[in-house]
């Protein structure tokens, strides 16, 4: 639902302002004032939601102990309230491993929830990086008995799914046993679009093995919720869904585990991987992470680089009047019930990354630690000396890439019983 056209963007801003808009439709059981100024309702109405979709909403007092618009409404710019509210909101709940909250960083900002003014233009996405001068595009090689490929982010499936089988059309028909996937640009994306990538990677033999599952609060697991009946619930094309003669919202949605959890499927021909390797860097993060965290009970995988971001938490958003907020609101969880990376992944092979590289290069430092621990001394010095079967594709769809947020987003949440 992130991805729209200009038209159901504007139709959807429509909907969201007249269910979100109004604080007396949010307010059934008294749980805050029903009357305020907009800048008021809005600092309420994110401590509400909060309550309800947070991940650690257990950590969170009542309303009327922590007062909101007491503590927000005199902070001038409306942006910069809500900031410090979400902020305040998310360092609450402390890790027990490390006796700082989850969500901590040092500069203001959540580690993970964010948001961000919605807008009738289409959003300006862009994962392009000035500092490494890398863009959205594929890249593929074959090097010695290895086949590589570098994904720089994981947009929606529609946008990248067609541009994927292509590169794994070629990596099937090299028969190889070694793949190296490149996620040192990938912090994140669509969890559908990097479990299609698993999908691709995976053999058959892997076909109806638990691949991963998210885990909601109680409060959402049980529907306990009083307030998420005012965000509408729609389909993919944008429009609102009837169900039993009344409009769905996001309270009639299946946030049970059970309801949640995914199978491999395999895709595509390859299933010859044996080994996999993963570049990675501060900037492997969420859907990405989660790519390496699902392969984790069935190969022994390997990363080389640098330690990963940490992230095994997830968002659907929720809109209040004109922002969009992603709080934490699932965990994802491997086959062996594993999410413990939230201060990172680290590599099993430390290699300092270089600013420009050539990625797909034998000679690159990454790739050339892979090759050393695959094979010893006995060809680094014949792959030096080799030019690697390398091919850029550029992505087709000039909407594919992604903003600066670290994103691990599920937009395929489905109605109870449906």
């Amino acid at each position: 639902m992130y991805d729209l056209n200009h038209r159901c963007l504007y139709s959807i801003l429509l909907i969201f302002f007249l269910f979100s808009c109004k604080k007396s439709s949010l307010d059934d059981n008294n749980l805050s004032p029903i009357t305020g100024t907009r800048k008021e309702l809005t600092i309420d109405s994110l401590y509400l939601y909060a309550k309800e979709i947070y991940l650690w909403n257990e950590a969170l007092p009542e309303y009327s102990t922590f007062l909101p618009r007491d503590r927000y409404s005199n902070i001038t710019a409306e942006k910069d309230a809500i900031k410090k509210e979400l902020f305040d909101i998310t360092q609450l709940k402390v890790n027990k491993t490390t006796n700082i909250p989850y969500e901590f960083t040092n500069y203001g900002s959540p580690k993970y929830s964010f948001f961000e003014e919605k807008t009738t233009r289409s959003p300006k996405l862009n994962a392009y990086s000035k500092e490494t001068n890398i863009g959205n595009e594929i890249v593929v090689a074959r090097v010695n008995d290895i086949s590589y490929l570098a994904v720089h982010s994981f947009p929606e499936l529609n946008n990248i799914k067609s541009d994927l089988d292509e590169a794994f059309s070629k990596i099937a028909s090299s028969k190889l046993s070694t793949i190296v996937v490149d996620l040192r640009y990938n912090n994140g994306g669509y969890i559908e679009t990097a479990e299609y990538l698993a999908n691709l990677i995976a053999p058959s033999m892997l076909n109806g093995k638990l691949m991963y599952s998210e885990s909601f609060n109680q409060t959402l697991q049980f529907r306990n919720t009083k307030i998420l009946k005012n965000q509408p619930y729609l389909d993919s094309n944008g429009d609102i869904v009837i169900i039993n003669g009344r409009k769905a919202t996001m309270a009639d949605v299946d946030y049970s585990e059970k309801g949640n959890t995914y199978f491999f499927n395999k895709k595509g021909n390859l299933e010859s991987v044996k080994n996999i390797y993963f570049i990675t860097s501060a900037k492997t993060a969420s859907a990405s992470e989660m790519l390496i965290s699902l392969f984790k009970p069935y190969f022994n995988i390997k990363l080389v680089g640098e330690k990963t971001y940490g992230k095994p938490i997830g968002f659907f958003p929720i809109h209040i009047d004109k922002y969009s907020f992603y709080l934490s609101s699932f965990l994802i969880k491997n086959a062996n019930g594993w999410s413990d990376y939230y201060s990172g992944m680290d590599p099993n092979i430390r290699v300092e990354l270089s600013t420009n590289p050539i990625l797909g290069d034998p000679n690159e430092a990454c790739l050339k630690s892979i090759i050393l621990d695959l094979y010893g001394n006995s060809k680094i010095a014949k792959t030096s000396q080799q030019i690697a079967n390398r091919e850029i594709l550029k992505m087709k769809n000039p909407n594919k890439q992604l903003n600066k947020n670290v994103f691990l987003t599920e937009n395929r949440l489905k109605l109870k019983n449906q």
